[in-house]
């Protein structure tokens, strides 16, 4: 198999409709850049995230049950940014960024992405319960 330079790979083109959706569900997540910056390089697990681990790593803006970190990070994963890491058993419980995911940390520096606002949250919220497709 041949390694790939991710250097010379080209990018995928993302529509600002999309892009605009995923930086609002960044915003609006409980997760910290530096958890964005160490899954550019690689997987994280959920034990490094969830709980005191989460804070004790800066992966989180509070301390997050195992509970309410999968369901911030499968949301992530239904926008489009995360995928869960499979090894030769099956699904793990480690997390990796998507190309989006990948391009959104690259591109942006965390200030770019900005506070999310009253109407940022609602409308993740909405999106997230309803599960529409905006």
């Amino acid at each position: 198999m041949r390694a790939v330079d991710s250097q010379t790979q080209k990018k995928f083109a993302y529509t600002d409709f999309t892009q605009k959706r995923a930086i609002r569900a960044l915003r609006c997540s409980p997760f910290k850049l530096s958890l964005f910056e160490q899954m550019l390089s690689e997987r994280v697990a959920m034990s490094e995230i969830s709980g005191l681990n989460g804070l004790k790593n800066n992966y989180t803006k509070r301390s997050l049950s195992e509970l309410a970190a999968d369901n911030a990070l499968l949301w992530l994963i239904e926008v489009g940014l995360l995928r869960r890491e499979v090894d030769g058993q099956g699904i793990t419980d480690s997390f990796r960024l998507t190309p989006l995911g990948r391009q959104l940390v690259e591109d942006a520096s965390f200030q770019s992405w900005g506070v999310p606002t009253i109407g940022d949250r609602l409308l993740n919220a909405l999106i997230r319960i309803f599960r529409l497709p905006f």
